[in-house]
């Protein structure tokens, strides 16, 4: 075609060189290129008729590749969105991937962390059970001491309580000697008469006759170590005695003796009975008390008496029982206190200290003043005792003032209904 192409160019270039001339006289050649032309052109048109039937072949070719190509682009952007999914999960899963690989490096290093703490916990168990072990047979040796040094202890203190009911027993078995005994130290000393037998019927224990009046003091002690029914058995002994102030010539008032260590379960020192009084008294009080009666015994005809006289009497007499009774109750409180200090400090001190204690408690001896049968004892003496007691009490800074004393004394009820205990509770405060 191309070939066909360049001859038809080539009569047209010399048509456009000839001339008028050369036109006419070169006709022939002119018609020869034109049939060649001619040819060349009926080539070209069936060469045109092929590439048109080509062209239209193409086209639809074209139109095919179009169309695929367009479903390829379709495709190729689904596969582009697919594999930009993918990427974003290739992407997320490395992520995950990643994360988990630390999960995992942090889960071996917490694997590892967890065996040493697992091996240290071990060691540390096996140290804590040998060391249980050690300290289970150090409790259990402790314990054993305790028990068995809590079971000496319980048996000292059965041992020391029995051997202060043997004393108490001992003291009150030996009570009604010792009564009689003072009883007749104090009348020898005083010049008052002791009736060893008396004109009535009964036996008392001690009777004395003052200004011809019979004047009976009765010795009581508990039967055991018991004291709960002591003042009851005392009540009982004070309607007993009706049968000593029946008689003739025997004074009203009976006096029922009773040891020192046993005024602590005393509530009542005074039965008022329809025709007689009992006053109950400690071994102490005995002196004061017949001293006290032996004043009466000055007078030979208490009718002489003028109503001062009288009346000074009875005051004497009043002030000295009175004193009896605050004696025997405030020496029975402290007699209480010095027995709690004494089971307190058997309790709470401990064991060497108490050994030592009892040690210096067994070399301790006290020696109050003895009496004598031949010598008073001197007022005189015995104030001046009084004064230098209470100078040197005073340079010790102990309060002895009188006032203050006297006070602090009247605030102690001698008659209560209250319970044991509370009746001297203002006055210790």
């Amino acid at each position: 075609m191309e070939n066909g192409l360049d001859t038809i160019k080539e009569l047209f270039n010399e048509l456009r060189s000839y001339s008028l001339w050369d036109r006419l006289f070169r006709w022939r050649r002119i018609k020869s290129m034109l049939i060649d032309t001619s040819a060349e052109l009926q080539r070209l048109v069936s060469g045109l008729d092929v590439a048109r039937a080509e062209n239209s072949k193409m086209q639809v070719t074209i139109d095919r590749l179009v169309a695929d190509k367009a479903d390829l682009q379709k495709e190729i952007a689904s596969l582009k969105e697919k594999n930009e999914s993918f990427l974003k999960r290739g992407q997320e899963l490395a992520n995950e991937v990643a994360a988990i690989r630390q999960k995992v490096e942090s889960t071996e290093q917490d694997n590892r962390r967890l065996r040493e703490e697992n091996t240290q916990f071990k060691t540390r168990e096996e140290q804590r059970r040998a060391e249980h072990e050690r300290n289970i047979s150090q409790l259990v040796k402790l314990r054993e001491d305790i028990v068995k040094e809590r079971n000496e202890k319980e048996e000292k203190q059965k041992q020391a309580e029995y051997e202060r009911l043997r004393k108490l027993k001992e003291t009150w078995s030996h009570h009604e000697a010792d009564v009689k005994n003072r009883i007749k130290i104090i009348c020898s000393r005083n010049g008052v008469e002791y009736v060893d037998t008396v004109p009535f019927k009964g036996k008392p224990d001690n009777t004395l006759k003052i200004n011809d009046e019979y004047i009976v003091f009765d010795a009581k002690s508990p039967g055991n170590d018991d004291l709960s029914n002591f003042p009851l058995y005392l009540r009982n002994q004070a309607e007993s005695v009706n049968k000593y102030v029946k008689e003739e010539n025997v004074r009203r008032e009976v006096f029922l003796v009773v040891p020192t260590n046993t005024l602590e379960v005393i509530q009542q020192f005074e039965y008022k009975l329809s025709d007689y009084t009992v006053y109950v008294i400690s071994t102490d009080a005995l002196e004061p008390i017949i001293l006290s009666l032996r004043r009466i015994e000055d007078y030979e005809f208490a009718e002489q008496l003028s109503p001062e006289e009288r009346e000074n009497i009875c005051r004497v007499i009043g002030k000295f029982v009175h004193l009896s009774k605050r004696r025997i109750q405030i020496d029975g409180f402290f007699a209480k206190q010095f027995f709690e200090l004494v089971y307190r400090s058997e309790a709470d001190l401990p064991k060497d200290f108490l050994d030592k204690v009892i040690e210096f408690e067994r070399a301790e001896k006290l020696n109050p003043p003895t009496e004598r049968r031949a010598k008073q004892i001197s007022n005189k003496e015995l104030a001046m005792q009084i004064q230098e007691q209470k100078a040197d009490a005073e340079q010790r800074g102990i309060a002895m003032d009188e006032a203050l004393v006297s006070k602090s004394l009247g605030k102690l009820p001698l008659y209560t209904d209250k319970p044991q205990g509370q009746e001297q509770k203002d006055l210790f405060e």
